[in-house]
């Protein structure tokens, strides 16, 4: 009888040899990973939830991600765990433990992952991500740009794409120095406003309160889009 009851005992405990295992090579730095992330295209304007959890599985540990997230990223579907760290990198694995995505560590709390057919994917802290950023038909439309509250040229953002972005046209009668920049186009870019030149770095700007736009790095004398 003893060895009737003993038995299944030894048998749960040699079935969960693995699991207890893998449960037990969650390092430290892997369990900063718990919890949920935000996960997104370099854009953002594709954004889902994952969660990196502690239970094992046969390859690693288990991840779960919201409901939508395999319409707009189909490789997620084929996710069936996670480990970390591997050369300090984070791996999204198949069933057969092979990694379909590779994210290294870009800052303290992001992650990213340029991959083949995919694109660029982000992960971040979901409490650091805030809020999506804005679509651009909400962007378009007429905008002064301002520097110490004096107009300097008043552009047009439209909502017609291009190649790279989207087409912008400046009004007559922009200062000498914005004529010469010669800006060609505008985009968003992980929820910043970026006006393209034809040659060189383009401006940036950050949203700030009341829906306008603050170039960024800030200048002594502040350059502003403020929407007409």
């Amino acid at each position: 009888m003893k060895l009737a009851r003993i038995t299944p005992l030894l048998i749960a405990l040699v079935a969960a040899g693995p699991a207890l295992a893998q449960t037990q090579a969650l390092g430290d730095s892997a369990k900063g990973v718990l919890g949920a992330w935000e996960f997104s295209n370099a854009d953002r304007d594709k954004i889902c939830s994952v969660t990196f959890k502690a239970d094992a599985t046969p390859v690693g540990f288990k991840v779960e991600f919201d409901a939508n997230c395999a319409n707009l990223f189909p490789i997620v579907s084929r996710v069936t765990g996670w480990k970390f760290p591997e050369n300090d990198n984070l791996f999204l694995l198949d069933a057969d433990g092979k990694a379909l995505v590779e994210f290294s560590e870009v800052e303290s709390g992001m992650y990213e992952a340029p991959t083949p057919g995919v694109g660029v994917l982000f992960l971040q802290a979901a409490a650091a991500g805030g809020p999506p950023p804005k679509p651009p038909e909400q962007v378009a439309g007429t905008w002064a740009m301002t520097r110490g509250g004096k107009t300097l040229c008043t552009l047009s953002l439209a909502s017609s794409a291009l190649r790279d972005g989207f087409a912008l046209s400046a009004q007559p009668g922009c200062d000498a120095e914005i004529t010469r920049l010669n800006f060609t186009q505008w985009r968003l870019d992980r929820g910043e406003l970026v006006l393209v030149l034809a040659r060189g770095n383009g401006w940036r700007f950050e949203e700030v309160e009341g829906g306008n736009w603050r170039r960024v790095p800030e200048s002594a004398v502040e350059i502003m889009l403020v929407r007409q």
